[in-house]
């Protein structure tokens, strides 16, 4: 499946006459085969492409996930980039993503598929993998100064077990497909990207602690730490998790504790 950059370009240019987005249409490249478009969205940064580029391939050979993991990355998704230069504290590159995933579920919540947040950085659909966001950054004197956001979303692709792709869920559910599209769902995805970005720049740390975590699957889940039981309450500024120890008094838990992306899994549900 080919995505069509004109019909992605309308389909912005709709998005951003009706619902939130920038007033200026992204430079889009578009390749049917890229070992990641997070790599190449770097590289075109450093040979002068402008801040706000977009990179989108029909499928990747090397894609990756947080921590380095394997992306399936197989023809039928999709799978873009978009490059950023900011002025961002080191402490709020976890926000970043916390942001990024927010905005794209609400979005998608708004086309009526109701997506939701696993912690971090990975999109929940009927309890199934829809999709994950990979961000990099490039710091300078304790400053994020460039990001790149990379979003992988199922859309007509094969997945595995634990995943699930939009054109499934929309003809097993009663909802009436509003994303008709590839090149529609592309224009949705940076649509919450840019929508992210804006609440990030705009609002409090607590407001955007709050919107994430509404979103959250794992909010108020029993977790199992060592020895030790509790319950997950929340996300820190630092996008850590949250845990309350037990046992639980009037005034609160015994003991709080975070844990840091990639030492625990909190599974699907």
């Amino acid at each position: 499946m080919t995505l069509n950059l004109s019909r992605l370009q309308s389909a912005l240019q709709t998005l951003m006459e009706t619902h939130h987005g920038t007033s200026l249409l992204p430079t889009i490249h578009y390749f049917d085969t890229l070992a990641s478009t997070n790599q190449t969205a770097w590289e075109l940064l450093e040979q002068g492409e402008p801040a706000g580029t977009v990179v989108i391939s029909g499928q990747q050979t090397a894609g990756r996930g947080q921590w380095g993991r394997q992306w399936q990355s197989s023809q039928g998704g999709l799978f873009l980039s978009k490059t950023l230069d900011l002025k961002l504290s080191v402490a709020q590159q976890a926000q970043l993503t916390l942001c990024s995933a927010w905005g794209i579920a609400t979005i998608l919540r708004d086309r009526g598929c109701p997506v939701q947040l696993k912690w971090p950085n990975d999109l929940i659909l009927n309890q199934r993998k829809l999709g994950g966001i990979l961000t990099e950054t490039k710091i300078s004197q304790h400053y994020i100064t460039q990001a790149v956001i990379g979003v992988g979303i199922n859309w007509s692709n094969p997945v595995p077990e634990i995943g699930i792709n939009l054109q499934t869920f929309f003809a097993d559910s009663a909802t009436i497909s509003s994303i008709q599209s590839l090149e529609f769902l592309a224009a949705l995805i940076l649509q919450g990207l840019d929508l992210g970005i804006q609440q990030l720049s705009s609002a409090t740390i607590n407001k955007v602690l709050t919107d994430y975590t509404h979103l959250l699957t794992c909010i108020g889940k029993p977790i199992s730490i060592a020895d030790q039981q509790g319950v997950i309450i929340g996300i820190s500024e630092q996008g850590n998790l949250r845990v309350g120890l037990y046992p639980q008094t009037e005034i609160g838990f015994s003991q709080e504790i975070d844990l840091k992306p990639g030492t625990i899994s909190v599974g699907y549900s």
